[in-house]
């Protein structure tokens, strides 16, 4: 479990990252982080990308449904703006946003801030997912968290999306993605590839 660290004389911010699969508690780990915040009576904000409307527009949601109020932004220049006075800066579903971010939650930490940011490591063909590779460079505190597999109950780290939209970016739940462990990922996309020759061969 991640507990705060506390440098005595310590005069900037620093940044956490919080990742892994889908339905690996990432939100949940997000929000347990800022609500203990709140108890040490810091000033907390967190914010969302607009385009994730799945539970709600201003609402940060986790899977086991606890929430957070959130603010919704479009790009990430406008932390910059919106962050005066706040203690502690969280930033979820960090993988929709744009490449500034990292330079962003950068300034941000060295204005003092305490900054947790949460999202999809890899998208759902196993690569690096838009700027968090570049947000954890730059961390002082990296989590990694784990889903189950949902094949062999091991532990997963990538998101294996069950529909056949190809597109990077496709909002989705249980409907759409499932957690997999590295060998199930890839046998799905072996049996994905071989049926997609099948279908083009008849």
């Amino acid at each position: 479990m991640f507990l705060e660290p506390h440098f005595k004389g310590q005069r900037s911010g620093w940044i956490e990252v919080i990742c892994g699969s889908m339905f690996s508690g990432k939100t949940e780990e997000l929000i347990r982080r800022l609500k203990r915040a709140k108890i040490a009576n810091q000033r907390v904000e967190i914010f969302k990308p607009k385009i994730d409307t799945r539970y709600d527009e201003r609402k940060v949601v986790s899977h086991d449904e606890n929430y957070i109020l959130a603010t919704p932004i479009a790009h990430s220049s406008e932390l910059m703006n919106l962050t005066d006075g706040v203690s502690v800066v969280g930033v979820d579903e960090a993988q929709f946003f744009d490449e500034d971010l990292t330079e962003v939650v950068q300034n941000l930490a060295l204005n003092g801030k305490r900054i947790i940011v949460a999202g999809l490591d890899m998208d759902f063909k196993g690569r690096p997912f838009g700027p968090i590779p570049q947000v954890l460079a730059v961390a002082e505190y990296i989590t990694k968290v784990h889903a189950i597999c949902s094949h062999c109950g091991n532990l997963a780290t990538h998101s294996y999306r069950l529909s056949a939209n190809a597109d990077t970016v496709v909002l989705g739940e249980k409907d759409k993605y499932e957690p997999r462990c590295r060998t199930c990922f890839a046998m799905g996309n072996i049996l994905d590839f071989n049926q997609k020759m099948k279908e083009e061969l008849k």
